[in-house]
């Protein structure tokens, strides 16, 4: 399938103009998942190895962003294989030490903390919810969630905005809540 036809009807585009508009919209994806920059603009700029190696395959059964964000997702977790498999190293002289580690990917929230997030977004009124996974989770702009659901670029702000500040609320409750239950224990 012609470039030209997979972004933005017919309009003719090359590679490096895709690359552009696009890149940022991948390096988010990438940073949220790894929560670590260098990570991030690594597996971005694969993505686009991969974008361009398999451009052949995409069949425009879906919009071409999806397909971005599939390969973009599947890159990270390949990353995040590589980097648990048995990690090797060699010391100074090049011998194999006799205490070889495992990695383990990278933890951007504690367990418990993830928890709480996501008891915190399950709590949020279905509006919020969905314009809050839409672009802080998902990497969409606002202009593509009013498409998406057929609400102004305003609205999504607003509901995002709002979003946020319901969870900030609802996680410093569940702060609060967990640390008096640790106190009570505590007794003197």
């Amino acid at each position: 399938m012609a470039l030209s036809q997979l972004v933005l009807g017919g309009v003719e585009i090359s590679f490096d103009d895709l690359y552009r508009r696009y890149y940022n919209r991948v390096y988010k994806l990438c940073l949220k998942m790894t929560a670590n920059v260098a990570d991030a603009e690594d597996l971005a700029h694969d993505v686009f190895v991969q974008v361009q190696r398999k451009l052949d395959s995409f069949r425009g059964e879906s919009a071409f962003t999806t397909w971005l964000h599939r390969i973009a997702v599947n890159q990270v977790l390949m990353h995040f294989r590589k980097k648990s498999r048995k990690a090797e190293s060699v010391t100074e002289t090049g011998e194999m030490p006799g205490d070889t580690t495992y990695m383990q990917r990278p933890q951007a929230l504690p367990m418990l903390d993830r928890i709480a997030l996501q008891s915190a977004i399950e709590k949020l009124p279905k509006g919020y919810r969905t314009v809050f996974i839409l672009h802080d989770v998902e990497g969409y702009e606002h202009e593509e969630i009013a498409k998406l659901l057929g609400i102004s670029a305003g609205t999504s702000k607003s509901q995002l905005h709002k979003a946020r500040m319901r969870l900030r609320q609802l996680l410093l409750e569940g702060a609060q809540y967990s640390c008096c239950i640790e106190g009570s224990d505590s007794v003197p």
